[in-house]
């Protein structure tokens, strides 16, 4: 009668290579069944990798493996986290944004009303100023300087 999976199993785990100086302390041997194409890489990449041995390099890309199963995990439950985190901070901005432009537009607002009670404007000269203006907020990214309104003014 054959051994079942199991007792190769245990049998694999109670082989055991005692430490002779060369790392192997209480390591597992165990048979490994890759694909030629695998196998060329490991042949080719390990001494690359400053390992000693390809079963340096074998080891090696299991902890790797099984740290990057572990982030898996992690990610799932740290990115919502995280992604509410930044909305809850990108809205608290958004708010602050719109508040502020609000207050602004209430000012500029204020100061059109005093203006145009001020002066007597006519509609040609309107048409022509709101031209100029989106004309200039164009060319400098709309960053109005009151300095360069007044020496355009005084001109």
């Amino acid at each position: 009668m054959g051994k079942t999976k199991n007792s190769e199993l245990q049998t694999q785990k109670n082989t055991t290579v005692e430490g002779n100086g060369e790392g192997f302390s209480n390591k597992i041997k165990f048979p490994l069944w890759l694909y030629p194409k695998t196998m060329d890489e490991v042949n080719y990449r390990f001494e690359s990798d400053n390992c000693g041995s390809r079963s340096e390099f074998i080891e090696k890309a299991v902890i790797f493996y099984i740290g990057y199963l572990k982030q898996e995990k992690n990610v799932n439950y740290l990115s919502p986290r995280i992604t509410s985190s930044v909305e809850a901070v990108i809205n608290g901005t958004e708010q602050r944004i719109n508040r502020n432009l609000f207050k602004i537009a209430v000012e500029l607002g204020k100061i059109a009303h005093t203006l145009a009670a001020a002066n007597e404007v006519d509609e040609d000269t309107l048409r022509e100023l709101h031209a100029m203006c989106v004309d200039e907020v164009r060319h400098i990214n709309g960053v109005i300087n009151f300095e360069s309104a007044v020496k355009f003014q005084n001109e």
